[in-house]
């Protein structure tokens, strides 16, 4: 006969395969049937609120908790009511899932806290499972390389590309600059949200601070030197000009993701990128012999641009890596000193030449 079975490692194996689902309906049976107080007394245990403790500190060593709970915090949103979410799960306070969560509990802000301080030491120790590598970074890194683990699981790094060019030896902060930001989509389609996260992941990976603009945030009418990510401003967009400032919410939000991916031609070059255009009133369009239909007037939701170059790059270089990054409209206009980065409505993929 086997060695008797830990039923809590059973829990932790347990990935919903058919030969595993058997052996917990016949382990049911057999309680049921000999011991159903068993059963009673385990659902009572396991259905049990977590214990209020105060929010867990970093443990000795490298501290990733303390940068990683205010970056997830920023992006998970906290409900204290239980709630269905888009996926059918109940789920309750940062993202928290579990048999525990069903419709109708409700928790304290202090449970919550202490249940993703919970979360995020488990999607930890996945982060290290799936890329040991990671054991000697700083802490900034394995909190920013955590919070992507606890958004897309720690199965996924492991299976990804990111982990094996790490594991090839390549440079760290180029690889995370390079694959993190692939990881946007939700849904069939590109998520603004996941966009600005994993901007905010690179940039504390990269050593930089996790200065993101959510949706909405950042007002038409706000400062000129209100930050639309860690290095891009909202007056950029408008080069400066009060005449060129937006007049929408939907332009300033449109503005953020393209500024978003700004950030990872930055990353990826290492010098500064300068804004040659941005928005352009329909008034200022004219005047500069914009198209009539031109990106640059932000004139729906999804529609903008901004013109740019990097400052020290070859831009043509700059040009070919965007052509292969930027899923959207690239406007080749590098023999005139610039790269045009744009969406339009529906989001095609369009190239023209300058």
């Amino acid at each position: 006969m086997a060695d008797p079975i830990q039923l809590l490692s059973a829990a932790r194996a347990h990935k919903d395969l058919s030969h595993q689902i058997a052996a917990w309906r016949a382990l049911q049976s057999r309680l049921s049937a000999n011991d159903p107080g068993a059963l009673a007394e385990f659902a009572e245990l396991f259905r049990a609120d977590p214990p209020i403790k105060p929010e867990a500190s970093p443990s000795p060593g490298v501290d990733w908790l303390t940068p990683c709970l205010p970056l997830v915090k920023e992006f998970e949103g906290c409900r204290l009511v239980a709630y269905l979410c888009p996926a059918g799960v109940w789920t309750i306070g940062w993202g928290h899932t579990g048999p525990g969560v069903r419709q109708g509990v409700t928790w304290t802000q202090q449970q919550a806290d202490a249940a993703l301080a919970a979360d995020l030491r488990e999607a930890h120790a996945g982060m290290l499972q799936a890329l040991p590598m990671a054991a000697g970074y700083s802490g900034a890194r394995q909190a920013a390389l955590t919070s992507w683990v606890f958004n897309v699981g720690a199965g996924a790094a492991a299976d990804s590309t990111l982990r094996r060019r790490l594991a090839a030896g390549e440079d760290p902060a180029v690889v995370v600059r390079d694959e993190l930001p692939r990881w946007n989509k939700g849904g069939g389609g590109v998520l603004l949200g996941l966009t600005r996260r994993r901007s905010a992941e690179v940039a504390l990976f990269c050593g930089g601070a996790a200065q993101v603009a959510e949706p909405g945030r950042v007002r038409p009418g706000d400062p000129f030197t209100t930050r639309l990510s860690a290095h891009f401003t909202l007056g950029e967009l408008a080069l400066g000009q009060e005449e060129r400032r937006f007049v929408a919410q939907h332009q300033v939000d449109t503005a953020a993701e393209l500024v978003a991916f700004l950030e990872r031609v930055r990353s990826r070059f290492g010098k500064p990128v300068r804004i040659t255009s941005g928005f352009r009133p329909p008034a200022i369009n004219r005047s500069v012999g914009g198209a009539s239909s031109s990106e640059h007037l932000y004139d729906a939701p999804d529609v903008g641009a901004v013109d740019f170059y990097v400052d020290g790059a070859p831009i043509q270089v700059v040009q070919d890596w965007c052509d292969k990054e930027w899923p959207y409209s690239i406007g080749y206009g590098a023999p005139k000193g610039f790269v045009h980065l744009g969406i339009r409505q529906g989001r095609p993929r369009v190239r023209w030449v300058y």
